[in-house]
């Protein structure tokens, strides 16, 4: 059984971090999923095993083998795809508001995944496992816009290794709740599991380890309307959540956004009504194409969603970058 390697020089973002949490986050996996790696002796860091709660250090090379896929468990669909970019390494969709990305618990078929299987015929990366082939990175079910898709365990491999090095480019656009008070900044703030509800990130207190990431995200306003913002947002890291969790933090949540979102008052749930979900659209994706070596940034029009909120908000002419 031949093995494929992935393998990542960690930036400073994972100094002092556990070997299991780190593997989980570049894997996009649980970190169960990670741990059984690690046991069963396919992880490496600086060329030798190592214990799943090992601390990392900036500058050690973690890889890790991954066997031949196995017969890819969720099942191919006819499901038409707005594919931005193509070739034989990867491509470039851009994903409808409201699809899943793939297959999981209560959302077996119809997702981004089922739709990949036919339209690249099984030619799709096997590093993420037999749910998740080819998906590099994901965004979630309510937000729209791009991502990127791995044919092969040679794209995947260094599409991941740019995203743990912040040279991926993402940019979003948002509409937030509130009046901004600065046209432009920084959020700099950790993000890592909530301790309240286990199904939410938060900001937290420690910057490193299993309880926070370092976490920054970029935002300038595009337009300023009575009670919301349009604003552009560029990741500088990629935790789960970000956006959405940072805008919270600083008292501007995404409109439409079930989780962490305002309290639902009558007041609030007729600013938002139309919305199926957070008003949150992945416009723009950069990337160094992993065998011909070239910056690729592929772009994405905002969604009629997106647009008819705007009109309803009193933004009927604006832009559509």
């Amino acid at each position: 059984m031949s093995e494929t390697a992935f393998s990542v020089t960690l930036p400073e973002d994972y100094h002092g971090a556990r070997l299991d949490s780190t593997l989980a986050e570049l894997l996009r996996r649980s970190r169960s999923f990670a741990q059984g790696m690690i046991e069963q002796g396919h992880v490496r860091v600086n060329g030798a095993q190592a214990k799943k709660s090992a601390l990392l250090r900036e500058g050690d090379t973690l890889t890790c083998a991954f066997a031949d896929p196995v017969a890819i468990a969720a099942q191919p669909e006819h499901i038409p795809l707005d594919v931005r970019f193509e070739d034989e390494d990867l491509l470039v969709v851009n994903k409808p508001q409201g699809m899943v990305v793939h297959p999981a618990p209560g959302h077996p078929e119809h997702t981004l995944v089922n739709a990949l299987l036919h339209h690249c015929e099984g030619q799709l990366s096997g590093i993420n496992g037999v749910l998740r082939p080819g998906i590099v990175h994901r965004i979630d079910k309510d937000t729209s816009g791009l991502l990127i898709v791995a044919k092969n365990d040679f794209a995947h491999a260094a599409l991941s290794e740019q995203i743990a090095a912040h040279t991926f480019t993402r940019e979003y656009r948002a509409i937030v709740h509130g009046t901004m008070k600065s046209p432009k900044g920084v959020i700099d703030a950790p993000i890592g599991r909530s301790e309240r509800d286990r199904k939410k990130m938060a900001v937290t207190s420690s910057r490193s380890g299993p309880s926070g990431k370092p976490a920054r995200t970029h935002y300038s306003l595009e337009a300023q309307y009575d009670r919301f913002a349009d604003m552009s947002l560029r990741l500088e890291t990629g935790r789960t959540h970000q956006i959405r969790v940072h805008m919270a933090h600083i008292n501007h949540p995404v409109a439409g956004d079930p989780l962490y979102g305002p309290q639902r008052t009558a007041n609030e749930l007729a600013g938002v009504k139309g919305l199926n979900g957070q008003c949150l659209h992945a416009r723009l994706i950069g990337f160094v194409h992993p065998r011909m070596g070239d910056y690729i940034e592929v772009e994405a029009e905002l969604p009629a969603y997106y647009m008819g909120f705007l009109k309803s908000i009193g933004g009927g002419s604006c832009d559509q970058r």
